[in-house]
């Protein structure tokens, strides 16, 4: 069974992506990782290829038309996707500011091996965690994905969806997933309040077009993101993967949240008491069909 991984990054230094984490993260599962490294201007082309000999990189330009509801990543993802040789059997997708638990490695592998040749099986579908304000609180709401799919089978008709969040086949079919335990932690919204700000800038500018920063004054890349505008938090209790303790351990601000506080709508409120009790979050939308 060959496994190959696949990304995209630009500027990962400036912005402050654990890219490097994200893609040791996988690389054990992997026999090569395909990234397709944007037009950076702070040496992250460099910082990639020192990371394994096992990284192929292709040298992309975005396309900074591409800004309707971030169409752009998803282009890129299908850069990398579409590099990957054809005899690999799937195709193991992260982003950026993705980590792996290495606790899933042995669920993951399995699962690969024993759906390979189910063409019934279109890829795999992970849980997920989004961390936001520090590396002790993930996001309560709906507004957070649940699970999402991050192993694809490597077939010429799956393609990245909208803004990359996802996968879709055909003439946008969703694709039939087997559900796994295994965990993503998302830390896209783990930053240094002055280099958050300027991360969410740039990733707005991505959405409305670089001449969105001209006509909206608040867009500049300078300043400090609150972390206080948030609708709901919960603490988080496991364990982050382990490549991830070095960049814990230099956290250099802080951030608490009141957990009695929240701004949760009476249908979100709804939702996560139906949770609680049965496991199960109605009404909320999937990108996928379970089998």
């Amino acid at each position: 069974m060959k496994v190959t991984g696949f990304s995209f990054i630009r500027n990962a230094i400036k912005f402050q992506y654990p890219i490097v984490e994200a893609l040791q993260s996988i690389l054990p599962l992997c026999n090569e990782v395909v990234v397709a490294v944007g037009n950076s201007t702070d040496g992250t082309r460099e910082l990639v290829a020192s990371i394994d000999s096992k990284i192929k990189i292709i040298d992309t330009v975005w396309d900074d038309t591409l800004t309707e509801g971030g169409q752009i990543l998803a282009d890129e993802t299908n850069k990398a996707l579409k590099s990957i040789s054809d005899d690999a059997d799937w195709c193991f997708y992260i982003q950026g500011d993705e980590v792996l638990h290495e606790d899933g490695y042995n669920e993951i592998h399995t699962a690969m091996q024993k759906w390979r040749d189910d063409e019934m099986v279109d890829g795999l579908l992970f849980n997920y965690l989004h961390f936001y304000g520090s590396f002790d609180y993930v996001g309560a709401s709906s507004a957070w994905y649940r699970k999402e799919i991050r192993v694809v089978r490597n077939k010429k008709n799956i393609f990245s969806f909208k803004d990359a969040q996802g996968f879709r086949k055909g003439a946008n079919e969703k694709l039939r997933v087997k559900p796994l335990q295994a965990y993503m932690h998302h830390y896209g919204w783990v930053r240094e309040p002055e280099v958050m700000w300027a991360k969410q800038c740039n990733l707005g500018s991505l959405y409305d077009g670089p001449e969105a920063l001209q006509h909206n004054p608040q867009r500049i890349y300078t300043g400090s993101f609150d972390y206080g505008q948030i609708d709901a938090l919960k603490k988080f209790t496991g364990t982050h993967p382990k490549i991830m303790q070095q960049r814990i351990a230099q956290m250099n601000w802080n951030f608490d949240y009141d957990l009695s506080y929240n701004k949760l709508k009476p249908k979100e409120k709804l939702k996560n008491a139906v949770e609680k009790i049965t496991g199960r979050r109605p009404f909320d939308f999937n990108n996928y069909k379970i089998v």
